[in-house]
């Protein structure tokens, strides 16, 4: 004999459906979301309650969701063949809100409320009622249900305001009742009839949020879910042609990517993700600063788009999805509740990625020279990530003094190969372009010395390198920094230019200029000594505490909108020809104009080369000046060789 009780929902209830309907979720597409979640989980409940090992796909239709509306009576019907419910679990599940004590939950959810409305969703995720979210579009809920264990068919019936209904329904009655699962009829808001009972509108939905579900999801009896969950498959069962066709779904990018990462762990947290390192990269763009992040699924179904925390952004490049079922989630599933979850899994996340880039740059140099082309102005942000540092250093690249171009690049690893025997240090040296590292005064004494350094381009190496410090038992040193002492144990290479010595009368003479210069320039340099570092240029700037390098010095200095000329020692090569003529100079006359006019123009020339040079008129003016007397000399000079 059918049975029919009616219950009334208690105040506290009323008050928290008001607050699901009403303040909890943004976007009422979610309902659908949740209704086909908890159709699968039914589903999974069923396959392991009666041992059913197969996928859904050899299940047949057996196992499979359904959904269909009826535009004309404003209704949409979603059903399952799942373990369907008895009178026992239907109460517990479905007619009470948070079984847990509703008394409880109540208090705890006003004394959120009154302290942080957004704490409201985190509470209400403790007690998973996402079924009540179809009160979001409903006016009425009418759920019929069959346990696989066999007893009558139930329906639930509510308008979700002030009581439910669940009634045993009669043979008669029951003869369109499901034989196993649960049929839930959902009588729509008129104001929102038209769209979700749009065909269209719920095929949209489905594939936005429950695309990966392993059970066929049908619409109007044509399946909707056709792309499978390729990261739940094992790895040796796949095809390259399969992750292709799965990174075109996800990013639209026809091209091949450059690498794929798939992997399943266990420990320290259970997830399983498959993920993609695209053939090209959108750099630091305004407009796609924020367009990244790995697509986060909970047992197949999508929770949020693009989630930020499961990579670090040096890694922002990577596309694909990461799913879990060890993710304690709150009702809507927009905010999650366990960060540290997360941490885990992004932790162990970038070591794999990090490992296949290891991989790829020691067995396909060529791959991995795509990658960095592609990736590096976002990936060099890496020098932040202190965890992988080694890592990180073992990944980088620069050009080299050793390349003969500004495409060949070498790592750190590639240096220290070809490091000289007793090296014990890698030089590095900033500049715009290759051509003014080759420039550089600082690079002469390498060159001289036939040792390699590596040319940085862009500001963020700098940052990279101080970062790094050491590596493999070799130490990062900017060539402006180098020890000339250390330098000088290394023997000349074969090609480097040899100057004549100075001679007794020259070396007198010496300190008597570098005083002459010091005092043309005064306090703006903090010092003049003759120099060891340099071959082919008379001076060269450096900064006197030997800490910060003229470029990183710039760097602080635009920070702090200092627009002053710093203070520098001034290293003076005697074995340069200009130096030699002003010694001979000052030997005849110890007061002579030029000495200071040359001061000036070098001091000037060497702010020039380091970029600090604000004013370029009295430099040029100089030059002009120059060129005049030394064309007049020039001229009386031919005209008595002539003669």
């Amino acid at each position: 004999m059918a049975s029919k009780d009616t219950y009334e929902f208690k105040a506290e209830i009323q008050q928290l459906l008001n607050i699901l309907v009403h303040s909890l979720y943004t976007n009422k597409d979610i309902f659908l979301r949740e209704l086909v979640s908890n159709a699968s989980d039914a589903l999974d409940k069923y396959r392991h309650a009666t041992g059913h090992t197969a996928q859904a796909e050899e299940d047949g239709p057996d196992l499979e969701i359904r959904i269909h509306a009826d535009k004309e009576a404003k209704k949409l019907f979603i059903e399952d063949t799942g373990v369907g419910m008895t009178r026992e679990e239907l109460v517990e599940n479905i007619g009470t809100i948070a079984h847990s004590g509703s008394a409880a939950f109540m208090k705890e959810l006003t004394e959120a409320k009154e302290k942080d409305e957004n704490a409201v969703a985190d509470l209400i995720g403790r007690f998973g009622v996402g079924f009540y979210s179809v009160y979001m579009v409903a006016d009425e809920v009418v759920l019929t249900t069959r346990s696989h264990q066999g007893g009558p068919a139930l329906s639930w019936t509510s308008d979700g305001k002030g009581a439910y209904v669940i009634d045993e329904l009669a043979d008669a009655d029951a003869a369109n009742a499901p034989e196993r699962g649960t049929h839930i009829e959902i009588r729509l808001n008129p104001d929102l009839a038209d769209q979700f009972t749009d065909p269209e509108t719920l095929k949209r939905i489905i594939k936005t949020h429950s695309n990966f579900v392993r059970y066929p999801i049908y619409v109007d009896d044509e399946r909707v879910n056709t792309v499978p969950a390729l990261w739940r498959e094992p790895k040796f069962q796949i095809k390259p042609e399969q992750y292709k066709e799965f990174y075109t779904f996800l990013t639209y990018d026809q091209a091949e990517p450059i690498a794929v990462v798939h992997q399943a762990v266990d420990a320290p947290v259970q997830f399983n993700a498959l993920v993609f390192i695209p053939p090209t990269g959108n750099g630091f763009l305004p407009l796609e600063r924020d367009n990244w992040g790995l697509d986060l699924y909970v047992r197949r179904v999508l929770i949020q788009r693009q989630n930020k925390d499961l990579l670090p952004e040096y890694l922002s490049f990577i596309k694909g999805v990461v799913d879990t079922e060890d993710l304690p989630l709150n009702i809507s599933r927009e905010t999650l509740q366990d960060n540290l979850l997360l941490g885990k899994i992004r932790s162990t996340l970038v070591k794999h990625v990090l490992g296949e880039l290891e991989k790829m740059a020691e067995k396909d140099e060529e791959k991995y020279f795509q990658f960095w082309d592609a990736h590096s102005e976002i990936f060099k942000a890496g020098y932040q990530d202190f965890a992988n540092r080694e890592r990180f250093a073992k990944l980088v690249r620069f050009n080299s003094s050793t390349h003969d171009d500004h495409l060949q690049l070498t790592g750190l690893d590639g240096y220290v190969e070809r490091a000289k025997e007793g090296q014990k240090e890698i030089y590095y040296l900033y500049g715009p372009s290759r051509e003014a590292c080759k420039l550089s005064p600082h690079a002469e004494i390498f060159r001289k010395k036939g040792i390699e350094v590596l040319y940085l381009y862009e500001p963020i190496d700098e940052f990279i390198m101080d970062s790094i410090r050491e590596y493999k038992e070799f130490t990062l040193v900017s060539a402006e920094h180098a020890d000339a002492a250390t330098l000088e144990q290394f023997d000349d290479a074969e090609d480097a230019p040899k100057a004549e010595k100075l001679n007794p009368e020259q070396e007198a003479a010496l300190p008597g200029v570098l005083g002459r210069i010091k005092d043309a320039l005064g306090d703006r340099v903090t010092d003049v000594r003759a120099s060891k570092r340099l071959s082919d240029s008379p001076v060269c700037l450096v900064n006197p505490d030997g800490q910060v390098t003229s470029s990183m010095d710039k760097i602080m200095r635009v920070m702090s909108k200092d627009t002053s000329v710093p203070q520098k020692a001034l290293e003076v090569n005697p074995d340069h020809p200009l130096l030699r003529n002003m010694i001979e100079i000052y030997k005849k006359d110890r007061k002579d104009p030029f000495i200071e006019q040359a001061a000036e123009q070098l001091y000037e020339s060497a702010l020039l080369l380091e970029g600090y040079l604000n004013d370029p008129h009295a430099l040029v003016g100089r030059i002009q000046n120059l060129l005049a007397d030394a064309s007049g000399w020039y001229v009386q000079t031919k005209e008595k060789v002539e003669e």
